[in-house]
């Protein structure tokens, strides 16, 4: 299936239905009186985050949604049917955007949550509505409201609790496939992943976390270079970034220091994240060019750097470990 993580759809509810003029022609009642039902609500338009999906693909193909009219009233006081709610099922982390993409409608970030984007119109008065003592014949009905339409668009921030950030070729995709059973593709040359990649790490019965893996970046993404950073977004509900250092590819302070400036200048508080730093394919180090990288690294960024190497396993345990445990701390500051 492909990967898309914005769209823009037109939503309309519906209208209500429309009030009627009608009277009683009933044997043996001589003055019957006026007995027009009101018309039907029309049908709103409903988004409602649902699991499972993980893409906003079927809105290329279907970006025009209209809820039902309400029905039309009838004689003997009978009020029209209203119509149903139009149902939209989104991935959960959908934000929903106003047609500037920069007002926020609702953030979608929970299975089963629900938000009503159109209300449908109300339907029209019957002339039963306006009989009274003094006007006993009414002959006014009215049409049904209209219902609202809008432009909005929808954008997909996947839910995950840790996210891989780096460089391309940092070995992300790899660390993704020998902690999960994701599949990413993987390749010995850069931007070999273009969208994001979810896997489920499973550390026990009762552990277990879901890994983002996004698109490297270069310097200058978030002026568009390379990818560009659209896809770091998928990484902002993370409670923890795990940045991968390839620390058989020389200036390993550089390239931290590289994607660091790319996360400030995406804003959006991922600078400030909890952030682990793993330094990559360390079997492809001698001892002592692995020693001097992680105690340069270690200067530069203040805090402990982890050995890994996702290609042969080895330093993974203690790397998925970091990430459980600030995971689980971050849970329990929600659940508090």
């Amino acid at each position: 299936m492909k990967f898309l993580d914005q769209a823009k759809i037109y939503v309309r509810s519906g209208d209500g239905g429309n009030g009627v003029i009608a009277f009683r022609r009933e044997k043996y009642i001589e003055f019957g009186g006026p007995d027009g039902g009101n018309g039907g609500r029309g049908g709103d338009v409903v988004v409602e985050a649902v699991g499972g999906l993980n893409t906003l693909i079927d809105f290329r193909y279907t970006q025009h949604f209209r809820a039902a009219k309400g029905g039309n009233g009838a004689g003997s006081d009978r009020t029209g049917a209203g119509a149903p709610p139009l149902v939209i099922r989104v991935p959960v982390g959908t934000q929903i955007l106003a047609e500037d993409r920069e007002t926020l409608i609702v953030d979608l970030d929970a299975p089963g949550k629900r938000f009503i984007l159109a209300h449908g119109g109300d339907g029209g008065f019957g002339n039963t509505h306006y009989k009274s003592a003094t006007n006993r014949a009414p002959r006014r009905a009215d049409p049904g409201w209209p219902g609202e339409e809008r432009w909005v668009w929808l954008r997909l921030k996947l839910i995950a609790d840790a996210g891989l950030i780096g460089l391309p070729n940092a070995g992300k995709s790899t660390f993704l496939a020998a902690a999960s059973a994701a599949r990413p593709k993987i390749a010995d040359y850069p931007f070999t992943t273009l969208t994001p990649q979810l896997g489920m790490v499973r550390l026990s019965h009762s552990e277990e976390f879901v890994l983002a893996d996004i698109p490297g970046l270069i310097e200058g993404a978030h002026e568009g270079a390379g990818l560009g950073d659209r896809f770091l977004g998928h990484v902002e509900r993370c409670a923890v970034l795990l940045h991968l250092v390839d620390g058989a590819a020389g200036d390993v302070v550089r390239a931290w220091r590289q994607v660091r400036t790319e996360l400030s200048a995406y804003g959006a508080g991922l600078a400030e994240k909890p952030e682990l730093i793993a330094l990559n394919k360390c079997d492809a180090m001698s001892p002592r060019e692995t020693s001097a990288r992680r105690a340069a690294l270690a200067r530069a960024s203040g805090r402990p750097v982890l050995l890994v190497s996702a290609a042969t396993g080895a330093g993974m345990a203690e790397a998925l470990r970091a990430i459980a445990d600030t995971v689980a701390a971050a849970r329990q500051a929600r659940a508090a």
